[in-house]
């Protein structure tokens, strides 16, 4: 007997592929221009104005990340990670009582995260899980997030603390832009099929050489060495690239494509300061190491 023939499979459709790549981009780049002035705005009063925003984007992050891990079962104690979160900024800008705050804050979360899953909880079933998501996600965003206090000081107006903030910033965008055009222009090689299908290692080398002009660029008016901004600028791009996969891994574990639609084109909190944390971490580290006189 002679079989039906199957259904033709339909190509995809290359321009409307095109336009919606237009599309995202328009909303990508109209995103930033409103975004991009706040966050100068912020860095030029420093202190407590960095702090107010930080603890901002520190509350959407943590909401966002809260709100995938529940989606798949999982119940961290999301407020204690949040209070530990928030004494990680307050440790950086009241340098005096850091090491009180970080030490006392550790330990506290420690001993009452244990303390309510042993007795408030009702069931031991995942348990454990929860308990390191818990300690956890203070040290993924409410940790990274201080060192850009860290980094910026509180001297307003266009100290050295501004700059090095800025050049974190900076590094990272160009970075992603140059990533990205490159990526989707010269693409061939995956970069990691299993956490992110669309990137390449084109997007890499081309976000990299980006981020090395953005840093020899951002660093003029701090009189670095070129040396020391290629390897800053080489530093911020790979840490980038991580910061950005490691999203990837989280929202491919919570089945989400984007950590929430706040920003249009571009995702939510979390999307958007996922390679900031990162990269944030290894600029304060290599400036603190080796150009200590150089922060405010």
């Amino acid at each position: 007997m002679q079989q039906s023939a199957l259904p033709p499979v339909a190509n995809p459709d290359p321009d409307a592929a095109n336009r919606q790549w237009r599309q995202s981009l328009l909303l990508r780049v109209l995103t930033a221009i409103v975004a991009i002035p706040v966050v100068l705005i912020m860095l030029w009063f420093g202190g407590w104005a960095t702090f107010a925003v930080l603890l901002i984007l520190l509350g959407g992050a943590s909401y966002e990340l809260h709100r995938m891990l529940t989606r798949e079962g999982k119940r961290p104690i999301s407020l204690f990670s949040l209070a530990l979160s928030i004494t990680f900024l307050l440790a950086a800008i009241l340098p005096t009582w850091r090491t009180l705050l970080v030490e006392g804050g550790i330990s506290l979360l420690l001993l009452l995260s244990f303390t309510w899953l042993l007795v408030i909880r009702k069931t031991l079933d995942g348990s454990l899980v929860d308990w390191a998501l818990t300690m956890v996600i203070p040290f993924y965003i409410g940790w990274p997030l201080s060192f850009f206090l860290l980094l910026r000081g509180n001297q307003i107006g266009f100290s050295t603390g501004f700059w090095w903030a800025l050049v974190v910033l900076v590094g990272v965008w160009t970075f992603d832009s140059a990533a990205f055009f490159t990526g989707r222009f010269l693409g061939r090689h995956k970069l990691a099929t299993l956490v992110s299908p669309g990137k390449t290692w084109e997007g890499v080398i081309g976000g990299i050489i980006g981020g090395i002009i953005a840093t020899l660029l951002t660093t003029r008016p701090l009189n670095l060495p070129f040396y020391h901004a290629i390897i800053l600028g080489i530093l911020i791009s790979i840490a980038a690239q991580i910061g950005d996969l490691a999203e990837s891994l989280i929202k491919r574990q919570t089945h989400v494509k984007d950590s929430s639609h706040l920003f249009p084109g571009h995702g939510g909190v979390l999307d958007r300061i996922d390679s900031q944390l990162f990269a944030v971490i290894v600029a304060y580290l290599y400036i603190s190491w080796l150009l200590p006189n150089m922060l405010s």
